[in-house]
């Protein structure tokens, strides 16, 4: 089974578009809590709430070699049945990008990453090549420094375009195995709203929404794909730490619950 097989089968069985980040911050878990112990508490907490997990490896890093074997102790943990998208947004050069794959693809057997498109294809064409699993390219990212480059007008054969037009054309055009996506931020609704509706079958990992200041409604009424199995709808703070307490399972499962649901009332 590929990675979009994977993420449609999630998405129904838990009739869910939430995807929850697992960034395990020291400064906001309970204290003494290990970062293993930390996600499996969250895992198994909300594993029927969700269509996919996304850890961001810059957690995992920081925490030096401690913090890697907790990340390969998680995606171990994670129910075969949910996919993992780790977000590493790599993009290199060729020599360096098979490098990332092996590690990513092979090693910690991911279903699913991010990458930059920023040095051209041949940067993407190793991770690209593994063909059951998913690639999200970065196109419109929630962060407010998303408008230093993202909305530079650009020229091309068919026009003026902004630059993260042209990225979406371009990950459309490489999507030969049917294994690319977009990740599109939650906080600009109105690209969002442009991505999708020129990409309807294009898989979106769309971040920021809660912390970041994104409108759930506005990214599930712009987002959603049409048969709602080709959209992430990713939230991480919002739901790790919904209390910093020794209820921070409890109070987890509920916040999940809520976006889960919240989400299916827009969808209808």
């Amino acid at each position: 089974m590929n990675f979009i097989e994977k993420l449609a089968q999630a998405s129904k069985k838990n009739h869910s578009m939430l995807c929850v980040g697992l960034d395990p911050d020291p400064a906001l878990m309970l204290e003494k809590t290990g970062i293993f112990e930390f996600n499996k508490a969250i895992i198994d907490a909300t594993a029927d709430l969700v269509c996919a997990y996304k850890p961001n490896i810059a957690f995992y890093e920081a925490a030096g070699n401690a913090g890697l074997e907790a990340l390969k102790k998680t995606r171990d943990y994670i129910p075969e049945d949910i996919p993992v998208i780790i977000d590493a947004k790599r993009g290199d050069i060729g020599n360096t990008a098979k490098a990332y794959a092996r590690s990513l693809f092979d090693y910690y057997k991911f279903d699913a990453m991010t990458a930059s498109p920023y040095l051209g294809y041949d940067s993407l064409e190793p991770f690209i090549n593994y063909r059951d699993r998913g690639i999200f390219i970065l196109c419109r990212t929630s962060n407010k420094g998303a408008l230093d480059f993202q909305s530079l007008s650009v020229k091309t054969n068919s026009g003026q375009k902004m630059l993260f037009e042209v990225v979406a054309e371009k990950v459309n055009d490489w999507n030969k195995f049917g294994n690319l996506g977009l990740v599109v931020g939650a906080t600009y609704p109105e690209e969002l709203k442009m991505i999708r509706d020129r990409y309807p079958e294009v898989p979106l990992l769309i971040p920021g929404v809660g912390a970041q200041g994104g409108e759930l409604e506005k990214t599930v009424k712009y987002g959603a794909d049409r048969e709602r199995c080709k959209t992430v709808i990713n939230v991480s703070r919002q739901i790790l730490y919904a209390s910093k307490g020794k209820d921070f399972t409890t109070a987890a499962r509920k916040a999940a619950e809520e976006l889960r649901n919240s989400i299916n009332d827009y969808l209808k």
